[in-house]
């Protein structure tokens, strides 16, 4: 009997989870038509891929001034959503050091240093790794992967990139004598009290919300929500009215810049050159916002993060926030040229997209 079937129905077969009836289909994310190019890779002067999604600008009073694609649409933020989620666990009482704050914001490369500055947090609450919730891991980067193995060590939860949040989520719970096998429950008051301030700072109540990488809930927003909710974070520094818990949240990322990704990555440059508050999140997504609140948020549809950082500085650029000099440093630094050979000769670039760069 010829068992084929669908694509439709092959999928559903594979991912039941997926195609329930119950799924929201009018959530997705923006489709291909609506959306934007972006940027695109070239090759011997030929342009070989296209990077199409959605981007949007927002003032430092939370209006649009720029909007491509269709930034109105839902996305999951995913770890951009890390320093709401931080000033969640400081107003739930977590009592953690400006670098542990710093981490708790950050997708880090799971290098000792941010190892053990994560496991500081549980020792200072008397728990250990087991406490962790996320995922066991290997450190990211090569050498710290040498340096782990050579010293005997295995996965470990400590090297997985969101193990600084949940140490935060472990000491706002211990501190209010809440659950600790349950912390990443929807329903648990840590999560509620994340999904209030979130809401607050993005000016929308999460649509839908699923589940992380890490484990935790991972509720939808727009892309201009994103914006917004960056927008009134990185101006706390500046503005006597902003909550204390987003002022530390954000000096702790310009401060400690290395605990939210790496030496040498792209957040943690964009932090400490252009003083900029930088956070990316899986699938394509990146935010970066100046002082002054005018903020950029980037969703690539593909999920790919090649070119957000291009995207989204130069809208900040465009915008007067970035001197051109000081973004052609940067840039030179975090996005990676298209090379060819045991040389690494550079045989092609990213661009932006000729219909984003005219309207710049």
């Amino acid at each position: 009997m010829n068992d084929a079937r669908r694509p439709a129905e092959a999928s559903a077969l594979l991912n039941p989870s997926e195609h329930s009836s119950a799924e929201p289909q009018d959530l997705s994310t923006a489709a291909v038509e609506e959306s934007a190019e972006l940027a695109v890779v070239t090759r011997a002067g030929v342009v070989e891929s296209r990077h199409i999604g959605s981007a949007v600008v927002v003032g430092p009073d939370g209006q649009v001034l720029e909007s491509i694609g269709a930034p109105q649409r839902l996305i999951f933020p995913r770890s951009t959503l890390k320093p709401f989620q931080a000033i969640a666990s400081l107003r739930s009482g977590a009592l953690i050091s400006p670098e542990a704050v710093a981490l708790a914001c950050g997708s880090h490369v799971g290098s000792r240093k941010h190892q053990e500055l994560a496991a500081s947090v549980l020792h200072a609450e008397g728990l250990d790794e087991s406490a962790l919730k996320c995922p066991a891991a290997w450190p990211a980067r090569t050498q710290d992967l040498r340096i782990h193995l050579e010293s005997g060590k295995a996965e470990t939860p400590l090297a997985f990139n969101c193990s600084g949040k949940h140490a935060a989520f472990l000491a706002a719970a211990r501190t209010n004598g809440w659950r600790l096998a349950t912390y990443l429950e929807r329903s648990h008051p840590l999560q509620q009290v994340i999904m209030d301030v979130i809401t607050e700072y993005c000016r929308e109540e999460p649509a839908v919300v699923g589940v992380d990488g890490c484990g935790a809930p991972a509720p939808a927003l727009s892309l201009t929500g994103l914006a917004r909710g960056f927008s009134t974070l990185a101006a706390s520094t500046s503005r006597r009215d902003a909550e204390v818990h987003a002022f530390t949240v954000n000096q702790a990322m310009l401060d400690y810049p290395w605990a939210v990704h790496g030496r040498g990555e792209a957040n943690t440059v964009v932090l400490e050159e252009l003083g900029l508050t930088a956070k990316l999140g899986a699938e394509g997504v990146l935010v970066v916002a100046a002082p002054d609140g005018t903020a950029a948020a980037v969703k690539v549809l593909d999920g790919s993060s090649r070119a957000t950082n291009l995207v989204a500085l130069s809208l900040l650029a465009a915008r007067g926030v970035i001197e051109l000099d000081a973004l052609g440093d940067v840039l030179r630094k975090i996005v990676k040229p298209i090379t060819g050979g045991a040389g690494g000769e550079q045989v092609g670039s990213i661009r932006l997209a000729p219909a984003l760069l005219s309207r710049l």
